[in-house]
Parts: structure tokens; C-alpha cells; sequence
């Protein structure tokens, strides 16, 4: 892992990285010193490790729980390459769009695609934020929605080091059988006029987590129209569950 810029500002420390071709991005509460547990976040499709969600989440967990978080580009997102494969399927989805046709098949494959080579990225990032000195070995939470959840439900359920999550604004085609082996407390949003996730299949993904613990947040709304306060509804969940843990590690 290599830090090419550090920044500090409203009482967050941000740190680029690379690792390998992978780009991404650390931040911590400002002098920060000592392990703490750590969120790692997925963004939606089309965006980057940046995007506006992206970083509202990383500022609450740093300023207001003392979490560390992460994030990093997904392939061909951000500052990642392009290829042919991925512009094809990303075409496909375009254009059902377009036509106001069903996406949800289409874009299944499309995440799925991505899944396959996001999440061996995301577990070597975690390997590598693991042996900071202001992260450490402790609890690890996710949170990662729409595309983030294409990609975060594969990596929950084979990444044990991952002991909490926030899921949805997804459907259960190529999610299913990734679900039904995550047993971790999941907390799932579902936006109830979606117009890309039918919400029989947001629920159906749903019913698909073998976790005892999971919750279902309801809004109205679009798939875009996630009301403000599932951020800070969110950041209890994940401090919750690993601040306990890391506290009953000690």
C-alpha cells in the first residue's frame, strides 16, 4: 500500500492510496493514533470512491463514532481502466433504460461481473488497512448499497473478518445464494417505488439472508430518494455492533 496525498480538514484525516491497480481512499479521525474498528464502503454503480454518499458516510463514522473507513473504485469506476466487456454490459443496462424496459436481469450481470473482481480486491486492501497503526486488527463492518451491494453481499459471505452490514437498493438475481450463507446482523434499505430494484425482489433478497439478526428499512421513494436520516441510522447499527465486539475483545 502507497499513500500518495494526505489531507486533514473538519477533524478527518483523508489518505489516497494505491495497491497495486487498485486506487482508494483511508480516513480516520484527525491524530488519530491506536487500532479502532473499521467501515469499509462500497459505492453505487457509476461512481467512485468519492461520491457524495461515499464521503458523507466516512465523515459521520470518523467525527461522530471515532471509526476508520474506506473506500475503494470498483473496476472500471472511478480511476480504474475501462474495458470492452464491461462498456458492453454497461450498454446493455443503458439502454432497457432507455426503452423503459426491466434492467434488473441485465444489471444483476453487470454487478456480478464486477463482483468477481472486486471482491479478492477488496479482501487485499483489508489485509493491507489491517496493519496500520491507527486501524489495526479489529472489527470490520460494511456498508454499500445498489452496485455496493452487488458487490458487498459476494464479499460478506465469504470475508469473515466482516462481522456487521448495510445492504439494499438491490435485487436477488445472482445475490441469492450469497446471501442465504451470511449469518452476520445485516440492517437492508429498500427504497418502495424503485424504478430500477422491483421490490419483490429487493424482499426476496431479503428473505434470502440466513443472518438471525437483519432488519428491513422501508422508505417511499426512488432508487435515487434514500432519506437522510438511514445515514445516521445506519451509523448506530454499525457502531453498535463493532464497537461491542471491539470492546469485548479487549
Amino acid at each position: 500500500m502507497r499513500f500518495i496525498s494526505e489531507t486533514t480538514s473538519n477533524g478527518v484525516s483523508e489518505r489516497l492510496f494505491t495497491l497495486g491497480e487498485i486506487s482508494g481512499v483511508l480516513w480516520t479521525p484527525a491524530d488519530a493514533a491506536g487500532s479502532r474498528p473499521l467501515v469499509l464502503l462500497g459505492h453505487g454503480g457509476g461512481q467512485h470512491k468519492k461520491a457524495p454518499a461515499v464521503l458523507a458516510h466516512a465523515h459521520h463514522y470518523a467525527t461522530t463514532r471515532g471509526l476508520a473507513a474506506a473506500a475503494i473504485d470498483a473496476p472500471l469506476h472511478g480511476d480504474r481502466p475501462k474495458n470492452e466487456e464491461g462498456d458492453r454490459l454497461l450498454a446493455v443496462v443503458r439502454e432497457r433504460v432507455a426503452a423503459g424496459e426491466p434492467i434488473a436481469g441485465p444489471l444483476a450481470e453487470y454487478n456480478a461481473a464486477l463482483a468477481d473482481l472486486a471482491v479478492p480486491e477488496w479482501r487485499i486492501t483489508l489485509d493491507a488497512l489491517q496493519h496500520l497503526d491507527d486501524v489495526g486488527a479489529g472489527p470490520v463492518g460494511y456498508w454499500g448499497v445498489s452496485m455496493g451491494t452487488g458487490i458487498g453481499v459476494p464479499l460478506v459471505a465469504v470475508e469473515p473478518r466482516i462481522t456487521a452490514a448495510v445492504f439494499g437498493l438491490a435485487s436477488h438475481e445472482s445475490l441469492a445464494d450469497a446471501a442465504s450463507r451470511i449469518t452476520v446482523p445485516i440492517r437492508f434499505l429498500l427504497q418502495w417505488d424503485d424504478e430500477m430494484v422491483p421490490r419483490a425482489s429487493g424482499l426476496a433478497l431479503f428473505d434470502a439472508f440466513a443472518s438471525p439478526e437483519k432488519t428491513l428499512h422501508a422508505n417511499p421513494g426512488g432508487h435515487r430518494d434514500v432519506p437522510a436520516l438511514e445515514l445516521e441510522s445506519s451509523g448506530r447499527f454499525l457502531t453498535r455492533h463493532l464497537v461491542e465486539a471491539y470492546v469485548a475483545a479487549a
